[in-house]
């Protein structure tokens, strides 16, 4: 009786239909729905596989038998009668009635009494179901279905479908329970067409409880897994900078492999902005353009107005002036091992990052890179050939403050053991250096090395020697300052008296160069030992490591600084050749690290109990190499350096960086930082951080659930530092709070966040709403962003897992406004 099955692929137009309007990026949490669905799965129906794609389930049941069971078969040759418990199956599709008639002459059929579909996707029940399959005409009354992926239920008074079109009347739509509608989507009419993969709703209907909110007589949405060109959410929200704001993305399906989005933005107290974005993909690469622009931005006339405005900075934004920003980041792969990068960026002026963004990580960076290359890498080599170019973000620098462009830089490393006990290498570096105020001038910098690695189970002993050659090329303007420089320093000349030519030729040098043997010993031992504590077995590690480096004084004073600084303190400082960034300058040294570590494994799934080390640098030899303004590093013992985590139990983690200067007797680092797992993805997280001279902060953040739907939410970021140079005062960096409730199926969250929104330490205050209709969308503003930007861990995998690019803003990260209300 296969002609009668043609009804079955009818009532999968209505998962198709209002559930595809849903657009969330993360899983939704039913935790807190009913365990009974809203149409129960029929025990007599076949066991339905997981869902996948639409059409290809439909081509697999065109392969499969059609077989029809019933009490009890009447009627004729031509007019076919099932009564009592008919049963029609093909692969997960199920038809269930009390009656189905069939006249073959005509093709048509009907079902009635207690009419139950189901198949991977949905199931639904009905009073009764007629058609023509000659004219593939069908009509099912009084349907409620369930969705089975997605939670989504609801009804209609009728379904009429003809071929690939159909039309639902007086529809319902929620993912709540039928018994508590939290919130529901109605539509008097919506109309469909699985061939085009349209739908269009007309006079339809969003309530919240009983209360409609939104009402849209015309909608027009997708219904299948392909992109469309449409409306997406919007975005509204209010802040005391940007006003009343709504932003309005409109998605253009362009093609199969490249699409746009245009995002039209209004600020009542700035006006209007118009953004877009373009994404294409290819076999061989990927790219993604974005960009903004604003003809008059209200903000900046309104600052000129202000008692603390400086008109005299040339890096203030004319108010006559556009505002905008242009990025690009694209790759594209040649081979297995080359391939090619870029990463662009234009801002319109130097304010641009501070007045768009709402991020204290934006604030932190003074300029913006743009980098372009091609790069290459193998088994035991890396190489590229690349540009870096350098733009302002920060008003109150000047062009004096960017580093150095590098047009271009070409290197390779090389790395490779030619034997068990002799590995040989090396890098090679040349660039092109380019600076508007500073001058132009080359280098190249050579580094090949030998080492001979002795090893056993339980010990290492790495003998290296490496040899750095360092050349320079300069221009005239550049070799004259260089030279000017050395000339007050040696003869102790003060900035305002001139330097006179003999002794500006003493020091002249275009081609400075620099050349020293670098050799080092790098050993260690492990201990282990099995233990047990509370029951668990752990494995216990002690692990002493020696490091002794020699490099001979060389001269340097007369090198360029281009790209090298020091770099900070740390424990992993205590096993490096140098203590610069770059090779404008490689440190004299004559020093030995005395290191020791150990670990607390256990050993039923490797969890780290407890990690900690502790090392310090005997410095033999006064070194003598250091950057102008740097303090010269003199004979005796380093600070001391700590790194330590514990976790007492699998829920509290805590950890500890400290470094203690034995000479002067003074701490010159101090962090500490505790989190605890709370149940029900609760998470408490507290750090405090102290670096002598520059930094004293506290952060508290923390995720609380009150109950199974209520929970709150904050965090307190503050700052006790006190700067008498720049005035910089204490006080708070980022304060949020807020509350959140869950349901089954809807979520509200609102916050109130103040911050630190420039560097004169001027403040603001948004406030953020976000409605979450499980199954359909949300409407205001993306508060899961910004909470998971404030609290490590308010999303689990965060802490377990690379961070994602919203939570700490990069030098080169081109989203300036990550959220519509800052």
């Amino acid at each position: 009786m296969r002609p009668a099955l043609r009804l079955l692929p009818l009532p999968l137009s209505i998962a198709l239909c209002l559930p595809a309007l849903a657009d969330d990026e993360k899983p939704e949490s039913w935790a807190l729905c009913p365990i009974q669905d809203a149409v129960p799965a029929f025990g007599e129906a076949p066991q339905a596989p997981a869902p996948g794609n639409a059409q290809a389930t439909r081509e697999q049941r065109a392969e499969q038998p059609t077989s029809i069971e019933g009490d009890s078969l009447g009627g004729t040759e031509t007019n076919l009668e099932y009564q009592g418990n008919v049963a029609l199956s093909r692969g997960d599709q199920f038809l269930g009635a009390d009656n189905l008639k069939y006249d073959q002459e005509k093709d048509t059929y009907v079902a009635d009494g207690h009419i139950r579909y189901q198949d991977a996707g949905i199931r639904l029940i009905a009073d009764s179901a007629r058609g023509d399959q000659g004219a593939d005409t069908h009509q099912i009354d009084n349907v409620r279905y369930q969705l089975v992926s997605r939670r989504g239920n609801g009804g209609a008074d009728r379904i009429d479908m003809k071929g690939p079109e159909g039309s639902l009347l007086h529809s319902t739509y929620s993912t709540c329970d039928p018994e508590d509608r939290r919130w529901e989507l109605r539509s008097r009419r919506i109309d469909i067409n699985t061939d085009d993969g349209w739908g269009v709703a007309r006079g339809a209907t969003i309530r919240l409880g009983k209360v409609p909110v939104l009402y849209v007589p015309y909608l027009k949405f997708p219904i299948d897994d392909q992109r469309h060109t449409g409306l997406l959410y919007p975005a509204v929200g209010l802040s005391g900078r940007n006003g009343f704001d709504w932003k309005q993305p409109i998605y253009l399906n362009l093609a199969p492999n490249y699409d746009a989005t245009l995002e039209p933005r209004y600020m009542s107290e700035r006006g209007f902005q118009m953004g877009a974005e373009f994404r294409y993909l290819y076999e061989k690469g990927r790219g993604e353009i974005q960009g903004t622009w604003m003809n008059k931005d209200d903000l900046v006339r309104d600052r000129m107005g202000e008692v603390d405005y400086d008109e005299e900075n040339p890096n203030n934004p004319d108010p006559d002036d556009g505002r905008g920003f242009f990025s690009f980041q694209g790759d594209h792969r040649f081979s297995r091992n080359w391939q090619a990068r870029a990463n662009l960026i234009w801002l319109s002026d130097a304010r641009y990052q501070e007045d768009f963004g709402n991020s204290l990580y934006g604030q932190a960076y003074s300029s913006v890179t743009s980098t372009a290359g091609v790069y290459g890498a193998g088994e035991f080599w890396s190489a590229g050939l690349m540009a870096d170019h350098w733009q302002l973000s920060d008003y109150l620098s000047t062009e004096a403050s960017l580093p150095y462009n590098r047009l271009p830089r070409a290197y390779f490393n090389w790395n490779q053991p030619l034997s068990r006990w002799i590995t040989v290498g090396g890098h090679a570096e040349a660039v092109r250096f380019q600076h508007n105020e500073w001058g132009d001038g080359s280098r190249l910098d050579i580094k090949p090395t030998i080492s001979f690695p002795l090893q056993g189970a339980a010990w290492y002993v790495t003998p290296t020697l490496a040899y750095r050659h360092t050349e320079y090329r300069l221009d005239a303007e550049l070799a004259q300052t260089t030279a000017i420089s050395r000339a007050r320093a040696a003869y102790g000349i003060p900035a305002n008296q001139p330097v006179s030519a003999a002794q500006i030729a003493e020091f002249y040098d275009r081609s400075p160069s620099r050349s020293l043997p670098i050799g080092s010993l790098d050993a260690g031992v492990y201990f282990d030992r099995e233990t047990e504590i509370k029951g668990d077995r752990f494995l216990q590690t002690l692990e002493p490591r020696l490091f002794y480096l020699k490099a001979p004084y060389r001269e340097q004073d007369g090198l360029p600084i281009f790209d090298t600084r020091p770099f900070n303190f740390s424990y992993g400082q205590l096993f490096r050749d140098n203590r610069y960034t770059g090779p404008d300058r490689q440190t004299d040294a004559n020093q030995l690290t005395l290191a020791l570590s150990t670990r607390l494994l256990r050993q039923k799934d490797g969890f780290e109990r407890l990690s900690a080390s502790i090392g310090q640098i005997r410095y033999f030899d006064d070194s003598r190499v250091i950057l102008p303004g740097e303090a010269q590093l003199e004979k005796g013992k380093s600070a001391w350096v700590v790194d330590a985590n514990y976790a007492p139990t699998d829920r509290w983690t805590i950890g500890a960086s400290y470094q203690w200067d034995p000479k002067f007797r003074r701490e010159d680092l101090a962090s500490v930082r505790a989190r605890y797992l709370l149940p029900d993805d609760g998470v408490v997280n507290i750090t405090y951080r102290r670096r002598r001279d520059l930094l004293e902060q506290a952060d508290f953040s923390f995720l609380y659930p009150v109950t199974p739907a209520w929970s709150v939410v904050g965090r307190y970021y503050h700052s006790f530092y006190r700067d008498a140079a720049t005035d910089q005062e204490p006080g708070l960096l980022e304060g949020v709070a807020g509350v959140q409730w869950d349901s089954c199926c809807l979520a509200v969250r609102a916050l109130v966040r103040r911050y630190v929104r420039n560097r004169e330490g001027d403040m603001n205050t948004g406030f953020q709403v976000e409605f979450v209709l499980k199954g359909l969308g949300s409407a205001g503003q993306d508060t899961e962003r910004t909470l998971r930007r404030a609290i490590l861990g308010y999303y689990r995998d965060d802490l377990y897992l690379v961070p994602p690019s919203n939570i700490a803003q990069r030098p080169d990260d081109t989203s300036y406004d990550p959220d519509p209300i800052p």
